[in-house]
């Protein structure tokens, strides 16, 4: 199992490929290429969040609890004293980052079905969805941003099979078949669950045919560079 800085390095290295490529073949802005890579780069880490002590799993809850503690701040700063607003984006936070971070440790298992191609096909969704419907970004956009976590995250999955692999003596690991599956087989109920989440999050998805038609040559990518929507949205809110 390759470690955590392997792991950041290589996906960040996919990401500036195939960004470039991306930019040399038309298809994305110059603007856009950090932003894509930091994506792949996300993606990659994003498969060991089901491991109790990996760093992206405390990294995932730190940064949700901290988007909580500020969202319980934004959302209730009418209704209380300054005092009990704090203390309740204070609560807010330990919840998260303690609590929810407990109880998803207990419920999940490392490579299990976050170690899937139905995993990375999740992610893909949630981000194309996160930023069509919240982020209000247009659906080729969208659809670029899931991809390149996905791309990330499937990135992670080879290199776990690469690293189960003993070049030396020709032989597979215990560990082998373990990272790039198509879903858990261990747990069908979670695999099942989470299959019902993609669909889902399919159904609220943007359109695809902006995509299509960009790859299949037929329409000319109308590029925003992501940093200026980025800019824009916080201006919005």
């Amino acid at each position: 199992m390759a470690n955590f800085n392997t792991h950041l390095g290589i996906a960040a290295a996919a990401g500036i490929g195939a960004a470039l490529a991306g930019f040399d073949a038309h298809l994305i802005a110059k603007a856009d290429i950090p932003w894509l890579v930091f994506l792949t780069t996300l993606g990659g880490m994003l498969p060991d969040i089901d491991a109790s002590n990996s760093k992206p799993v405390k990294l995932l809850f730190s940064v949700l609890a901290l988007m909580g503690a500020f969202a319980a701040l934004h959302g209730l700063k009418n209704s209380y004293e300054p005092y009990l607003l704090l203390l309740i984006a204070a609560g807010t936070y330990l919840f998260i980052r303690y609590g929810m971070f407990a109880l998803f440790n207990r419920l999940t298992v490392h490579r299990g079905v976050f170690h899937s191609i139905l995993a990375a096909s999740f992610f893909l969704l949630l981000m194309a969805c996160i930023s069509y419907r919240f982020l209000h970004w247009d659906g080729l956009h969208a659809w670029l941003n899931g991809i390149f976590i996905a791309l990330g995250f499937i990135v992670h999955l080879l290199l776990d099979e690469v690293y189960s692999t003993d070049l030396s003596n020709l032989r597979m690991k215990n560990s082998f078949g373990t990272a790039l599956k198509l879903f858990s087989y261990k747990s069908m109920t979670a695999s099942v669950l989470m299959t019902l989440c993609t669909i889902m999050l399919y159904s609220i998805a943007p359109s695809p045919m902006p995509l299509i038609k960009v790859l299949a040559g037929t329409q000319c990518p109308d590029w925003k560079p992501a940093a200026l929507k980025i800019v824009k949205t916080g201006i919005k809110s």
